[in-house]
């Protein structure tokens, strides 16, 4: 029986579970031998990051053509209007080529969400909206690109959800046990 760990990764962690340079690591929180990120959120998001001991699960959750839905929370600058809103929905031009669609809408800070440490730097005349934004693939920074490719940088990333599976319930640092519950997503392959 597969099992999956469900963590609120921390701001200032790498997906990893080697520190490097002034970034902490996983082994800080986890000490669960065999258990290894399925996909990777950057050490300066914080939120939902999986685990496994499964590969077949692991390569599940991490391969983008397997399109398993991954929502965001993206404190911007400025607020967003219904083009940048569109545009996001429509999917945006990157370096690396056009985003696929995407689900947007702005929302209000989310109910029970925990303060960042450190705090994003706050600037009076700059005013700041949450976005929340759910996508199925994983370029490389994809939800910050997307924001300022529509002109509204992301001061703050929370990853809320990866497919069924939410971090309502942990506070940073906190991680959950699931037991077998990774076969729902290995059904499709």
């Amino acid at each position: 029986m597969s099992r999956l760990l469900l963590l609120n990764k921390p701001y200032g962690v790498l997906s990893q579970f080697t520190p490097e340079g002034r970034w902490r690591s996983l082994a800080e929180f986890i000490s669960v031998p065999g258990v290894y990120p399925a996909g990777r959120l950057d050490a300066d998001s914080e939120g939902l990051l999986l685990l496994t001991d499964d590969g077949a699960l692991q390569a599940r959750i991490a391969d983008p053509r397997f399109k398993l839905a991954k929502t965001y929370w993206a404190q911007v600058e400025g607020v967003p209007d219904a083009a940048a809103l569109d545009a996001l929905r429509h999917g945006v031009d990157l370096k690396d080529g056009r985003t696929r669609p995407a689900q947007a809408r702005l929302i209000d800070e989310p109910a029970g969400l925990w303060p960042r440490t450190p705090p994003i730097r706050y600037r009076a005349a700059i005013p700041t909206a949450w976005i929340e934004l759910t996508i199925k693939e994983g370029k490389n920074r994809q939800v910050r690109r997307m924001t300022a490719a529509v002109g509204h940088p992301t001061l703050r990333l929370v990853r809320a959800a990866v497919g069924p599976f939410s971090v309502d319930g942990l506070a940073p640092g906190e991680w959950a046990l699931r037991e077998g519950d990774g076969s729902a997503l290995l059904a499709g392959r």
